[in-house]
Order: C-alpha cells, then structure tokens, then sequence
C-alpha cells in the first residue's frame, strides 16, 4: 500500500506553538493552565464513569448537589483541595495525591 505524506500536517506541539507561542510566553502559559484545569475535571468525571455512577449519586455520597459535581466536571468550578479530597476519598473510594514539579 502506497502512503501519501502531507507537508501540511503539524504535530500537536508543533501547532500549539503556532497557536499560542513558546512555552515560557503568556499566552502560552494561560493555555497550560487552562489545559491542565481542564484535564483535572476529565480525569474527575472518567473516575465517576468508571464507577458506574452519575453525578447525583457521586453529589449525594460527598453530601452536595449534582450542579456542584458538574461544575467541578466542566471546570466551571473552583474546588478546594479538602472538597476534592472528599469527593475522591468518600465519594469514589479513591487516594488523592498531590506532587509538585520544578
């Protein structure tokens, strides 16, 4: 079989650097960040999936509401690390842990 390459395509960091700068820029930075937040509440709602539950049910085992879960979910909402802990530890039956990177 014959492959066709395309000079046209970009890898994902060759176009983010096209879109948003080198890393070390503003906007570039804003990017990440926004990135990362949004990874959080993927990451957040795959486990929830993968327990079979839904967000009322996750809602009710941390004792708050679906609208809360899902604007945690959607990155909608800023969570604080003992709510986060609560959610994943009582309401997931998970371990969270933190690590920082320099």
């Amino acid at each position: 079989m014959k492959t066709i390459k395309n000079k046209n395509l970009k890898s994902l960091d060759q176009f983010v650097d096209e879109q948003y700068g080198k890393r070390g820029t503003e906007k570039r930075e804003d990017f990440e960040k926004g990135y990362e937040e949004f990874k959080f509440g993927f990451i957040l709602q795959q486990a929830r999936i993968e327990k079979g539950m839904t967000q009322e049910q996750l809602a009710e085992k941390v004792g708050t509401n679906k609208g809360y879960i899902s604007r945690v979910e959607n990155n909608i909402k800023d969570v604080r690390i003992s709510t986060l802990q609560k959610i994943i530890e009582k309401g997931l039956g998970g371990h969270l842990e933190l690590s920082i990177k320099m």
